[in-house]
């Protein structure tokens, strides 16, 4: 009864629509009604700005840590022992956050909330993973893009350090990120996909514009 509890505690920590609630309780503003209709941390930069975006970030990162936490704090399992009940918690906030009951069981793309689980199950993947997205946004100005290629990576890497657990469960992961940015991959061979306003990309694709002018 107990785990049953917890597990549900850590999906409806994960199903919390930050990016809702702060959109419409700060801004007046549904950003599923605006920008990419997303409702995590890129749209929430691009239709409510910087600040909102970041916290949208933070809390989206800490659902994933929390939750895979809850295991070590209230089942006494050793955070050391790379346990899979701590992956299993982290799931639950996953599924929560991409299948939530605050949103007509609907979500986001799990970026976010699965780099808090990675944080607090493996923080060196953890870094690994940061340094991999910030700089492939910066190369490519796609926030898609970097997702896709950072959690591909991190993939790679679980089965070199041969945590199968973590390997199965990023593989899944993995597949998941690919489908929910399908119509990203369409845009980004399209020469199409949005860009933030920064990086090696965006002043690429300034200059073409430009070129074309």
């Amino acid at each position: 009864m107990k785990l049953a509890l917890l597990l549900l505690i850590a999906y409806l920590l994960g199903a919390i629509p930050n990016g809702v609630w702060i959109g419409k309780g700060f801004f007046h503003t549904d950003i599923r009604q605006a920008g990419s209709g997303n409702i995590g941390t890129t749209n929430t930069y691009r239709v409510l700005g910087p600040i909102a975006g970041t916290a949208v970030l933070i809390l989206d990162l800490a659902k994933g840590t929390v939750a895979t936490l809850l295991p070590v704090w209230f089942l006494h399992i050793s955070l050391s022992q790379h346990s899979p009940m701590l992956l299993l918690f982290g799931f639950m906030a996953i599924l929560g956050h991409t299948v939530s009951i605050f949103d007509h069981f609907k979500g986001g793309k799990a970026v976010a909330t699965s780099a808090g689980m990675l944080l607090a199950y493996n923080p060196l993947l953890f870094v690994i993973a940061s340094v991999c997205f910030v700089s492939l946004i910066y190369l490519t100005s796609m926030v898609s893009l970097a997702s896709m290629v950072s959690f591909t990576i991190i993939t790679i890497l679980c089965f070199v350090i041969q945590d199968w657990y973590l390997s199965a469960l990023a593989v899944c992961l993995t597949i998941f990120v690919y489908w929910r940015h399908r119509s990203n991959i369409k845009r980004i061979l399209n020469g199409t996909e949005n860009m933030v306003s920064f990086g090696l990309g965006n002043k690429r694709r300034q200059r073409q514009q430009q070129n074309k002018d």
